[in-house]
């Protein structure tokens, strides 16, 4: 097991693993929303299956984790998710009707709940003296893919002039490199244990259980990012409508990739609580930019602002419930975040879509309060954590 602030190899395989998947998932994401606009899909159309994409999988990423804890065999697990993604993302590519894209991101976000916390587990059993270094290293290589991959589909539609399922098809066929790294990883501080699930999960201890729900507030305000993708499409015409949210979304990712590392390490250094509340309190601040600003140079600054919101919440939450949790249930921990943090995805992004419906900027101002709301909720939880 690597000690210290040494950078684990393990950290770069699943790194570069998640680089490649990231190229092909990014390829498709910054189109998702107007390819379901094609094929009929509104509002609420969006809402379910941007909601769909994370809380489908909610039950199995806690399942998933307990089994990689009870096994000790958390390889086998990621390979698989990350195989099955592969193959319902060549699905996805036939749909016909938005209901069709609705299956097959389910089955395709399957793979994710299969995957991603025996990963996160390996992670944090990677480099356990400096976990939110490790965790910031893993997302700035997903960040990265993520922003090779909206770069390749905007060069795939803007210059090469190719349609949605086009760019879907050769997304596909880049995720199933992304299995070949995964060979190579070595697991490490893992064995089998002799827990039940039910017994585990009343087990966690309670400074985790707290922040469970205070991260559920928070993943309740945090709906799907195609409403924000949406809210840029409606400002511009013609070709536009497609190619600067395109490009928009690649400065989103910019920053989210660009920050991961920084905001580990400051959370490695200053405390994890610190870091998040300020990524709380900046995504209500970003949320309520959005529902007053439509012109170009505003969506600038808040597209950047929601890619720093996302380098300071996402890998510092899973590296916060990895000092949080037990030692020897850590796949088990993450797999409840995960969880928990599904599960509220679903009706925060219902939510959205029906107040888009209504007004866009009715579903901005919402996240804005219930962001800000969980970002109060973490602040008097003082010592607790």
């Amino acid at each position: 097991m690597e000690k210290g602030s040494k950078v684990s190899l393990n950290i770069i395989l699943l790194g570069i693993v998640s680089f490649l998947n990231d190229v092909s998932s990014e390829m498709i994401l910054p189109i998702l929303p107007m390819f379901i606009a094609s094929l009929g899909g509104a509002g609420i159309a969006i809402g379910l299956i941007g909601g769909m994409r994370e809380s489908v999988t909610s039950l199995l990423k806690v399942v998933s984790g307990y089994i990689s804890d009870k096994t000790g065999e958390r390889k086998k697990l990621v390979f698989s998710g990350y195989l099955l993604s592969s193959v319902f993302k060549v699905m996805l590519a036939l749909s016909k009707v938005w209901q069709q894209v609705l299956l097959f991101i389910g089955l395709e976000r399957i793979g994710k709940g299969l995957r991603d916390a025996p990963r996160d587990a390996i992670i944090a059993e990677s480099m356990p003296d400096a976990k939110g270094k490790g965790f910031g290293i893993h997302r700035a290589f997903d960040t990265g893919g993520a922003i090779l991959g909206s770069i390749i589909s905007f060069i795939l539609f803007w210059f090469m002039g190719l349609g949605f399922r086009t760019i879907i098809v050769i997304s596909a066929v880049i995720a199933f490199t992304s299995l070949i790294p995964i060979y190579f990883v070595k697991e490490q501080g893992a064995s089998k244990k002799d827990i039940t699930l039910k017994v585990t999960l009343l087990g966690l201890p309670n400074k985790l259980k707290l922040f469970l729900i205070i991260s559920a507030f928070y993943a309740l305000a945090n709906f799907s990012y195609m409403f924000f993708i949406l809210k840029a499409q409606t400002a511009f015409m013609g070709k536009y409508t497609i190619g600067v949210p395109i490009l928009l979304y690649i400065l989103f990712n910019i920053f989210y990739g660009g920050l991961a590392i920084p905001f580990g390490y400051l959370s490695d250094k200053i405390g994890r609580k610190k870091v998040l509340l300020m990524g709380y309190s900046l995504f209500s601040l970003t949320t309520l930019g959005f529902c007053f600003f439509d012109t170009i140079i505003p969506f600038i600054l808040l597209f950047a602002a929601y890619g720093t919101v996302k380098a300071m919440v996402d890998a510092n939450q899973r590296a916060f419930v990895s000092d949080l949790s037990k030692g020897e249930l850590q796949g088990t921990s993450l797999g409840a975040y995960h969880t928990v943090i599904g599960l509220a995805a679903l009706p925060a992004s219902i939510i959205a879509g029906a107040l888009w419906e209504i007004k866009p900027g009715a579903a901005f101002i919402y996240a804005a309060i219930v962001s800000a709301i969980a970002a109060l909720l973490l602040f008097l939880a003082g010592e607790k954590l």
